[in-house]
Parts: C-alpha cells; sequence; structure tokens
C-alpha cells in the first residue's frame, strides 16, 4: 500500500541550511528546494565562537513560509541539522547564541568531565567515540546551564520556537555523550556526577513522533497550524536512513564537512578494541545504531578554497580545480586528515603544509596538485575507516555508499574506492532530505501501517540511481 503528500524538509548544516519541499508519490521522491541560506560560526561579545541562531531561526521561518505559498497541503515539517550544540532556554526564550562546537573552551571541558569520569568508563557507559566538542565536555563549561529551565540541541530548539514543545529527539540526544548507549535514556546518574540539572534534560521522544503543532507568531508568520514531527534529527541519522544498502555487509560514508564512515548494527559494540579505533555508537532511526568513525571531510578542502579565494579577491571554479586535480601524476604526498591541528579554520593550505613537511613528505607547489593531496588524503582516511569498521563488527565490507555532497565529488569516490579496493557507489546527494522526508511520510502511513526501514531504503533505490566506482588497479 502506498500514497503520496508533500512535507517540508528543514536541513541544516555546519555552512549552510535549506528547506526543501519532499514529494511522495505512489513510492517514488522528489525534492524541491525552496530556500537555502548561509550559516556558520561568528564572533560573539565575550570573543567566542557562536552560532547567528537568531538569523538561521530567521531564514528556516521565512524558507517554511515560501514553502506554504508553493504548497498550500503541506502535511507536516521534519527538522535536522548537525549534532552536539545547544541552546539555553528560560522564560520561553533563549539565553544567548549558541556556542559554535569549534569554540576553544572545550578544552577545559574534556579535563573537568575525565578529572571525574575517565574516557574508558564514558565509552562504556554512552559508546560514543573521542570528540573534544561533545556536548557533555560543553556542559562542563558552561556558565550559564544553572540559569536555564531546559537546554535544547540546535534541531529541538527550532522545534521549540516554532510549537512550544520542549522534547529531545533521541538519535541527536545521543550524540550528548549523556544517553545510555544500551537503553537509550538519559544516563542521569552520570549527569549528576558531572554537575549538570537533571531538569535542563528534556524527554525523549523518537523519529516519527508529533512534537506539536506551530504557534504563535510562528504560525502567523508561516500561515498555518502545521504539524512538527520528530525526524532522524541529527543529519546524519536521517542520511542514513536514505542510504540504499544494497547488501547485508555494505558500509557507508555521509560526506560533506565531514565522513561519517561506518556500518549499521543492531545493537552497540563498546569493547575496548572499538574504543581504541575511537568508533562510536550513536543512535539511529528504529533503534538501529549507527557505529562509525568521524573522519574530517570536505571540510579540508573547502577551507583550502576559501583561503585561495581570499588570496585572488575572486571564487574559485571548483570542478575546474578537481578537474585539474585528477590530472595530477607521479606520487601523491598524503597527510593525516584527522590531525587536530587541522581542524579550526584559518590558512589550511598553510597548515597542511606544516604537517606534510613534519613527515619529510614534498609539500605540492601546485594548486591542482595540493587539491589532489587533500582528496587523496581524506580517501586514505575514509578507507582505513572501513576496514576498522569491518574489522570491529567481524564483516566482510563488499561495498562502500556515499551519500551527500561528496557523492559528487568524482576525484573522491574515485580515490575511496582505488584506496580500499571496493566498488563505490555514490548518491544519493541529498540522503539527509531525504531521510527527512522519509520518515514523516511514513508516520503518515504514506508506506502502510508496517513500513519497515528496508522498506523506506528500496524507495530510495527505486527513486535514484548512484553512480558507481570501480577500484583500478595500481
Amino acid at each position: 500500500m502506498t500514497s503520496g503528500g508533500v512535507v517540508a524538509a528543514v536541513d541544516l548544516g555546519a555552512t549552510s541550511g535549506r528547506v526543501m519541499l519532499g514529494y511522495v508519490d505512489d513510492g517514488m521522491l522528489r525534492l524541491e528546494q525552496v530556500a537555502r541560506f548561509p550559516n556558520g560560526p561568528v564572533p560573539g561579545p565575550d570573543g567566542g565562537l557562536h552560532w547567528d541562531f537568531t538569523a538561521l531561526y530567521r531564514h528556516i521561518v521565512e524558507g517554511l513560509t515560501e514553502a506554504l505559498r508553493r504548497e498550500p497541503g503541506i502535511a507536516s515539517i521534519g527538522i535536522d541539522s548537525w549534532a552536539v550544540d545547544y541552546g539555553l532556554v528560560h522564560g520561553g526564550e533563549l539565553l544567548d547564541e549558541p556556542f559554535h562546537y569549534r569554540d576553544e573552551r572545550t578544552a577545559r571541558g574534556v579535563e573537568a568531565v575525565h578529572g571525574e569520569a575517565p574516557f574508558e568508563e564514558l565509552y562504556r557507559r554512552n559508546g560514543l567515540q573521542f570528540l573534544p566538542f561533545n556536548t557533555l565536555y560543553q556542559y562542563a563549561v558552561e556558565e550559564r546551564l544553572s540559569d536555564a529551565e531546559v537546554s535544547l540541541l540546535v534541531p529541538d530548539l527550532v522545534a521549540f520556537l516554532l510549537t512550544g514543545a520542549r522534547f529531545a529527539e533521541r538519535t541527536n540526544a545521543s550524540t550528548t555523550g549523556l544517553v545510555d548507549v544500551r537503553t537509550g535514556e538519559w544516563d542521569l546518574e552520570l549527569a549528576a556526577r558531572l554537575g549538570i540539572p537533571a531538569s535542563v534534560l528534556p524527554p525523549l521522544v523518537d523519529p516519527g513522533a508529533v512534537l506539536g503543532s506551530l504557534h504563535g507568531e510562528a504560525r502567523e508568520r508561516i500561515g498555518a497550524p502545521l504539524e512538527v514531527i520528530a525526524v532522524g534529527s541529527h543529519d546524519t541519522a536521517s542520511a542514513v536512513v536514505a542510504v540504499p544498502l544494497s547488501t547485508p555487509d555494505a558500509a557507508y560514508i555521509s560526506c560533506g564537512t565531514w565522513g561519517l564512515v561506518g556500518v549499521e548494527l543492531d545493537g552497540p559494540v563498546v569493547s575496548d578494541a572499538a574504543r581504541e579505533a575511537n568508533f562510536t555508537n550513536e543512535g539511529g532511526v528504529d533503534g538501529r545504531v549507527r557505529f562509525l568513525h568521524n573522519v574530517t571531510g570536505l571540510w579540508l578542502l573547502s577551507e583550502a578554497v576559501r583561503t585561495w579565494e581570499a588570496e585572488d579577491g575572486a571564487a574559485i571554479d571548483l570542478p575546474g580545480l578537481l578537474d585539474a586535480a585528477a590530472a595530477v601524476t607521479g606520487d601523491i604526498p598524503l597527510f593525516d586528515a584527522n590531525d587536530p591541528r587541522l581542524s579550526a579554520p584559518g590558512d589550511m593550505p598553510a597548515r597542511i603544509a606544516a604537517v606534510l613537511s613534519e613527515t619529510g613528505a614534498r609539500v605540492p607547489a601546485t594548486r591542482e596538485a595540493f587539491a589532489r593531496t587533500i582528496v587523496e588524503s581524506i580517501a586514505q582516511a575514509f578507507a582505513g575507516a572501513v576496514a576498522t569498521a569491518g574489522r570491529l563488527t567481524d564483516r566482510d565490507i563488499d561495498v562502500i555508499h556515499i551519500v551527500g555532497g561528496g557523492a559528487l565529488n568524482r576525484l573522491l569516490c574515485q580515490a575511496t574506492a582505488d584506496r580500499s579496493g571496493l566498488p563505490v557507489l555514490a548518491g544519493p546527494v541529498e540522503a539527509t532530505a531525504l531521510g527527512n522526508v522519509l520518515v514523516q511520510a511514513r508516520a503518515h502511513g504514506w508506506f502502510g501501517p508496517e513500513a519497515t526501514l528496508e522498506d523506506l531504503r528500496r524507495v530510495v533505490a527505486a527513486s535514484v540511481s548512484p553512480e558507481r566506482y570501480e577500484p583500478r588497479a595500481e
């Protein structure tokens, strides 16, 4: 049984946000972009790095208003975003613009948390790889936490402003470090030990739950009391919904600013080997586990391009640069894409050059050679993470699905196939928005009353034709 309709997907990334219309018609999907707007870190009055959430929310409301103008029959809204960052709310108002996860304060949070709960214990409890910006580290240095009635992760904060409902969607909450990896509930004992008041942790809900309807100013501005439905609000959770996994032993890479490299499991893996490999167990839709490793993704290339554009005072033709990079011959010097010195904004080529020089590697002399080194280094990190995922889960990985913006980067897809020795299936590019739409559509019963995650993926496979890259012989 299939039917259809149209929903709106709010998809927020670390560099831009979008409002999309998602059409479901007789088991097929189609997306239409309504609005796209910039997003990124801004300096705050405290000298810290923040998000301009006020502007972001204004763009969202404007995008939803336009979406409803185009399609008066919108059935609901779903919201997904990046993970770990939050806004503090008191009296229905946002206390401050949310901190950006790349703000330097998180280093102090790591020291404070590990002084109370060593990482080995944290891993057994929350199953998360070490990332210095996970929410619990941010909370440890959050000066206004005690002033808040509730702390809401970014997609939950948007939903609150739209509906007044205070909830935490479970897939995104799993990235905070405060959710028990086995029960999927808040670890209140750990929160108490870390001085985090239980009162700021809102009730948890699963993807598919109706959070509420637009109210107040949002309803007046957008023009209808649309329902807001919880989706896999961590953007990677939504993206994995839309990975058309072609075999039981397939790996996925959700590639954008970050490359999330992993496999889907029914339960967590919290072994010492998984901890030492820095693999994470994050919540997925329908209780699945996203067993994955964060690899620095196209952030490295976009930051390098940003530096070159500033030097030139003009935009760079990225497809042209990548075509030139693909033609580079000879040995390609590589660097560790996960080197922490490359995690902050600012003059990426100079910092990569320093890392290469430190290891005795040759520094590329041209921009196209430099771009090739960046892409091949990302691909090498992807290939290593895929191999480790297979070893830790005792799976013989036989194919890699790359979804997200990275699926458009032909050089990266081919390099990943070459360096992993595995075929790569690239697409869908809009996996996150598709996953957002699919969960909403299922909540409306458009795929029948018992539609499974596998059923949703069959819809994706019928709607999208991935491009295949075979590994080339050396």
